[in-house]
C-alpha cells in the first residue's frame, strides 16, 4: 500500500509512473487527497470542541469549588452539546479514515524506475541466458514419459481430488522430496532461516503481503473459518514480522519456507495447463528478505544470482526476463521472472519469479525497523522462489530423456540415491 504522503508530496510523478503499470491513478488519488483535507478538518474540529469541553471542564471545577453551583451547573449543559458534537465528529473521522484506507489498497506499487514499458508478456526484456539447450530426436512430452515410468499419475489425482492434483509415485516422490531438499541446503548455506509455516492464513496475513483484496479469487477459502490457503510460504513467512518494529542491525532478516502451495487458476484452460504446467498444487521453496530500504536493490541482486546457481547446479537451460509494467504484480515494485527451456515442448516455461516490493507490504504490515539515530522508518521487503518444483521436474525430465531412461544431473544423485529413471 502506498503511503499517503507519497500521493499528496508527489502526486504527478506517482500518477506518471503508475501508468508503466497501465493503471490510470489521476481520479482516484484527486479522491483520496480530497477525503484528507475533508480529514484533517474534521480532527481539526473535533480537536478543537475536545479544547473546550476540557476548559469548561476546569472552569466548572473552578466554579463549584467558589460555591457558584448554578452557575457550575449551566456550564455543564453547555458541554453536553459540545460531547454531542464530538461524537459525531468522532464517527465522522472514522468513517473518513476507513475510505481512505478502502481506496489506497486500490492503488498498485509504483514500478521501479527502470520497469519497461509495455502490456504484455511479449513486451518483457530478457536480461540473459544460460545453459545449454539439448536438442532431442523425437522427445516426448513429459506427461507421456511420467505415465511410461509411473511416476506421476495425474488421472488418479483427478479420482481423488479433480484436475491439477496430481499424485507422485516412486521415484516421482523421492524426486520431489531431493528437489525441496536441495533447494533449502542451498538457502540455509546462504544464510536464510529455515521456516516451516502453516498452510493457512487469516485476512490480516493475506491483506499484509497484498494478496487481499487482489488476488481474493485466485485463494482457496474456507468460510467456516475464515481462513484461506496459502498461495505461496511468502505470505506466511513475510507476515511473521507483521507489527514488528526491528533493529537496524537485525537487517537483512532472511527467511526460507518449504510448502505445499495452492492456486485456484480460474480462466486456465487449454494445453498450457496440461500435465505440470500449471496445477492446482504444488511443492515450491521460497526465500524471503526484510532488508534496509539502502540495499533492497543489491539484494535483489544477489538474490537473482543464487536462483541462477541453481539452475546451473541442474543443467537447465534457463533466461532471465525484466517483466515490463503490463505483466507485474500488483505489490511489485520490479520483478525477474526465470523460465527454463522444455525440450520437448519447444517452450519455456515460468520456474521463478524474483521482486523487490520496497515498503508496500511493510506499509500494510506495519513491519518497520528503527535506525541508530532512534527514528522508526520502514523496511523494503523482497522474495524469490527458489524453486517451484513442477516446470523443474517437467523440464528435467524432458530434457534429459534418452533411450536408457531419464537421466538426472549430478547435483541431485546424493539426495535421490539414484541416477536415472527407468
Amino acid at each position: 500500500m502506498l503511503q499517503l504522503n507519497t500521493l499528496r508530496n508527489h502526486k504527478d510523478d506517482t500518477i506518471k509512473r503508475l501508468t508503466v503499470k497501465n493503471f490510470d491513478g489521476k481520479a482516484l488519488i484527486d479522491q483520496i487527497l480530497q477525503l484528507d483535507d475533508e480529514r484533517k478538518a474534521t480532527k481539526t474540529e473535533l480537536d478543537q470542541n475536545l479544547a473546550q469541553v476540557n476548559s469548561i471542564s476546569k472552569e466548572i471545577g473552578v466554579l463549584f469549588g467558589q460555591g457558584k453551583k448554578e452557575e457550575a451547573e449551566g456550564l455543564k449543559q453547555k458541554t453536553q452539546q459540545f460531547k454531542i458534537d464530538s461524537k459525531q465528529l468522532d464517527e465522522k473521522l472514522t468513517q473518513i479514515e476507513k475510505d481512505i484506507a478502502d481506496l489506497l489498497v486500490r492503488i498498485p506499487n509504483l514500478p521501479n524506475q527502470s520497469v519497461p514499458l509495455g502490456k504484455t508478456p511479449e513486451d518483457n526484456v530478457e536480461i540473459r541466458r544460460g545453459g545449454q539447450t539439448p536438442v532431442l530426436s523425437g522427445g516426448v512430452p513429459h506427461w507421456d514419459l511420467t505415465a511410461k515410468y509411473d511416476i506421476i499419475d495425474f488421472e488418479l489425482g483427478n479420482k481423488i481430488t479433480g484436475s491439477g492434483f496430481p499424485v507422485y509415485k516412486g521415484k516421482g516422490a523421492k524426486l520431489q522430496r531431493a528437489l525441496i531438499s536441495f533447494f533449502l541446503d542451498r538457502s540455509t548455506a546462504a544464510g536464510y532461516l529455515e521456516i516451516q509455516p502453516p498452510l493457512m492464513v487469516n485476512k490480516d496475513t493475506g491483506f499484509g503481503t497484498g494478496q487481499l483484496p487482489d488476488k481474493e479469487g485466485q485463494m482457496y477459502y474456507m468460510p467456516a473459518d475464515d481462513y484461506y490457503m496459502i498461495p505461496t510460504s511468502e505470505v506466511p513467512v513475510t507476515n511473521i514480522y507483521r507489527d514488528v518494529i526491528v533493529k537496524e542491525e537485525e537487517l537483512p532478516i532472511k527467511m526460507t519456507a518449504y510448502s505445499a502451495c495452492f492456486r485456484r487458476e480460474a480462466g486456465s484452460y487449454g494445453k498450457d495447463v496440461r500435465g505440470l504446467n500449471r496445477l492446482h498444487q504444488f511443492d515450491k521453496v521460497e526465500i524471503v528478505q526484510i532488508e534496509h530500504p539502502d540495499r533492497s536493490y543489491e539484494t535483489l541482486d544477489k538474490m537473482v544470482t543464487h536462483v541462477e546457481g541453481l539452475l546451473k547446479e541442474l543443467e537447465l537451460p534457463y533466461r532471465i526476463i525484466k517483466l515490463c509494467g503490463g505483466d507485474m504484480s500488483f505489490a511489485s515494485a520490479l520483478t525477474y521472472d526465470f523460465e527454463v527451456f522444455s525440450a520437448a515442448q519447444q517452450k519455456w516455461l515460468e520456474v521463478s519469479s524474483v521482486s523487490n516490493f520496497e515498503s508496500f507490504q511493510t506499509n500494510r504490515m506495519k513491519l518497520r525497523f528503527k535506525d541508530k539515530a532512534g527514528k522508526t522508518q520502514l523496511a523494503h521487503t523482497l522474495n524469490g522462489s527458489a524453486l517451484a518444483l513442477p516446470r523443474i521436474v517437467a523440464a528435467l525430465l524432458e530434457n534429459n530423456q534418452t533411450p536408457e531412461g531419464i537421466k538426472l544431473p549430478q547435483v541431485l544423485h546424493s539426495y535421490t540415491g539414484f541416477k536415472i529413471i527407468n
